[in-house]
């Protein structure tokens, strides 16, 4: 097995994986990527289920930093957490963000499942594609809502599902890097659900695959139901979110995408 950044840089050096290096904000200057991410349409999904009130924000296994930049161009005090060193996909990378994007974005490297921070100290717990990477999700849970205030919020976005445990080797077997660095991995949905209502957050939203563009992400709900209207030739306009609703439901595929929302009782 080899590094994330190895696997990263690898990726990068395919002349067919482009498109998949820019819709998973790989590419190089990094500035130009966090920006992107932040206009994108993923972003503005995440920003409607974020409190009005920007306070202090955790960002979960930053990575690159993108959504701590994100965070921090809305107007929140940011922290962002990576374990990883590294200059091009860990915490090297999110300092040389802050520095060229002159943003304040605190960098702490270490784990989440024991996070060095006091309890209470943070309005919202962010992560995006972090907690299917949890080497103990509960204890990773449970760290998050240690660290939020009461009433604070944890919102988890893009995380790998899969129905039944026989199927996470079909998942990997598919997946681009994890033949290279081993680090990936996916859990049922009920692990995912009781871990957090286990932590004492109470869930807010659950978004399944089809209901909102952060899942679907570099597609949107728009572009899914013109794709849908086109294969039955109705009109895009006709089709309800409902409909999208309950075919992310009963979808099956092996690490499909999943968000959640949650608020730390009181």
């Amino acid at each position: 097995m080899t590094s994330w950044e190895d696997a990263v840089l690898w990726l990068r050096e395919q002349p067919d994986r482009s498109e998949l290096v820019r819709a998973c904000f790989y590419d190089d200057p990094l500035l130009d990527a966090a920006k992107r991410y932040y206009n994108g349409t993923e972003w503005r999904a995440v920003r409607a289920l974020l409190p009005a009130k920007p306070g202090s924000a955790l960002d979960l296994g930053a990575g690159r930093g993108i959504s701590s930049y994100a965070l921090a161009r809305d107007g929140w005090s940011v922290t962002a957490l990576e374990p990883d060193p590294s200059d091009l996909v860990g915490a090297g990378a999110i300092r040389t963000l802050a520095t060229d994007a002159n943003l304040d974005i605190s960098v702490e490297q270490n784990w989440g499942e024991s996070l060095p921070f006091p309890d209470a100290s943070f309005e919202l717990v962010h992560g995006r594609q972090v907690l299917h990477h949890a080497h103990d999700l509960q204890r990773l849970c449970s760290e998050a809502a240690r660290v939020l205030k009461p009433g604070g919020m944890l919102v988890a976005t893009r995380e790998h599902v899969i129905s039944r445990k026989e199927d996470l080797p079909l998942f990997l077997a598919g997946h681009a890097l994890h033949d290279l660095y081993g680090g990936e991995h996916a859990y049922l949905l009920e692990e995912y659900l009781r871990a957090i209502k286990d932590s004492g957050i109470e869930l807010i939203q659950i978004l399944n695959p089809n209901q909102s563009d952060i899942n679907l992400y570099p597609e949107t709900v728009a572009g899914f139901k013109q794709r849908l209207a086109r294969k039955l030739h109705l009109p895009a306009s006709i089709i309800p979110d409902f409909v999208l609703g309950m075919w992310g439901a009963a979808s099956n595929a092996p690490g499909r995408l999943y968000s959640f929302v949650g608020r730390k009782n009181g």
